[in-house]
């Protein structure tokens, strides 16, 4: 791994150089101090294991309410005061995202977070689950025979996009119509691309629409099925919600379960297609899926980091912050810390530790859909294995083993590939 001689000169939240491999610009931070602020926009970046699981175990000093945008565009008004609590809940609905569940605070997130749960009940995820193994081989039915293909757009993606489809309930016919609006079509900047300073309020408005429309439907003319369950589902103390609250959590479980759940299935194939021994063994040994699922979690986290804004003065990991302070709790540095992991840059397909990784977070705002994630990888991989003898990275589009070239998301929020190209060996 090569080494970042200047971190001051850095700026990781506006400039390209890190997008490749910032996982020395990581290291580099966490030598230095696990609880570092960056230069360019005062940002506390905690890279340290335990200092980032403190962070999010700590919603009493820390708000998630700039959970998914961080220091862009700012705080509406300046954060003045030793208890800036007041003025977040007066101007939360100014930030970017605030109506989405991952920027609530309790007791409203504590309802939401609840309301969410109720529509992914244990039976739904089996149901969900039989689903999916059914759903790999349908789409595996038209990706393997030309024997290479492009696997994000092909695989990866529609087979997470599907997923969840079915999980809410999203009608067979219309499903095609979610494939086009939230797939085919192009898709530029958001939230967390690195140079641009644009962020929309809400660019979940197709999932809005659709979810109100269902819903209000549901509620109209119940059903037997799944969105008839998501339109009468009711908060903990049994008060039905409005229509928009259960539109909310279903459209940001739609968006955020399919953009990590694409990034952890992708880079779990170029692993498995870089390392000709490491895919021989998962294909003698399967119980080692698991543990290779958690491994290629805590080496290559999906999202990059979570931040919070602290509400009072508090101290992290032996660092003062004042209220008002921007933190970035960096899960792909966490997840590196040799303080937790022996050799953490060396995939270990045996590391014992490997799920105290926090790519998924922790405390109240871990993913609710973690276990879903992991039934879509493991699904998606088992049967790409069964159905294939040997899978192998192009060399046409990516180059050579010994000078590969691959291309990854420009944000400072996700992690992962852009395009995997894979050639394959039918079984």
């Amino acid at each position: 791994m090569q080494t970042v001689k200047d971190i001051e000169a850095i700026d990781f939240f506006r400039g390209d150089e890190l997008v490749e491999d910032p996982y020395p610009y990581f290291h580099a931070l966490r030598n230095e101090c696990p609880v570092r602020k960056e230069p360019h926009h005062g940002v506390v970046m905690v890279t340290g294991y335990d200092e980032a699981v403190s962070v999010f175990h700590d919603s009493e000093h820390f708000s998630s309410c700039i959970s998914v945008t961080g220091p862009f565009p700012g705080f509406p008004v300046p954060l003045v005061g030793d208890d800036i609590s007041e003025l977040i809940e007066r101007h939360r609905a100014e930030l970017p995202m605030s109506d989405q569940l991952p920027t609530f605070d309790p007791p409203v997130h504590t309802d939401h977070r609840a309301l969410l749960m109720r529509l992914i009940t244990p039976k739904r995820l089996k149901e969900n689950e039989e689903f999916i193994w059914r759903l790999a081989d349908r789409l595996l039915d038209t990706y393997l025979p030309p024997g290479e293909g492009e696997f994000i757009s092909g695989f990866a993606g529609p087979f997470a996009l599907l997923v969840i489809a079915d999980l809410l309930g999203v009608p067979e016919e219309d499903q095609e119509e979610f494939m086009d609006r939230l797939q085919r079509r192009p898709q530029t900047g958001g939230v967390g691309t690195t140079g641009d300073d644009h962020l929309t309020h809400s660019p979940l408005q197709f999932l809005y629409d659709r979810f109100s429309t269902y819903i209000e439907d549901r509620r109209r003319d119940p059903r037997d099925d799944v969105l008839t369950g998501l339109a009468t589902a009711t908060f903990p103390d049994g008060t039905v919600p409005e229509v928009i609250d259960v539109v909310r959590v279903a459209a940001n479980l739609f968006s955020a379960g399919q953009e990590t759940t694409v990034r952890l299935v992708s880079t779990a194939l170029k692993v498995m297609a870089e390392r000709p021994e490491l895919q021989a063994l998962l294909r003698r040994e399967r119980d080692r899926i698991p543990n290779f699922i958690e491994e290629t979690l805590r080496l290559e986290s999906p999202v990059k980091g979570d931040f919070r804004l602290s509400r009072v003065p508090v101290t992290v990991g032996g660092v003062d912050l004042p209220a008002g302070t921007t933190v970035m709790v960096v899960n792909g540095a966490a997840n590196r810390d040799p303080q937790r992991f022996a050799d953490p840059d060396t995939f270990d397909v045996s590391r014992s530790n490997a799920r105290q990784h926090i790519a998924f977070g922790r405390g109240i705002h871990s993913c609710p859909g973690a276990p879903l994630a992991r039934a879509e990888a493991r699904a998606g991989i088992e049967r790409l294995l069964d159905r294939t003898s040997d899978i192998r990275i192009s060399e046409r589009v990516h180059g050579p083993a010994d000078a590969r070239n691959y291309r990854y998301l420009p944000t400072f929020i996700l992690r992962g590939l852009t395009h995997l190209q894979l050639e394959f060996t039918p079984a």
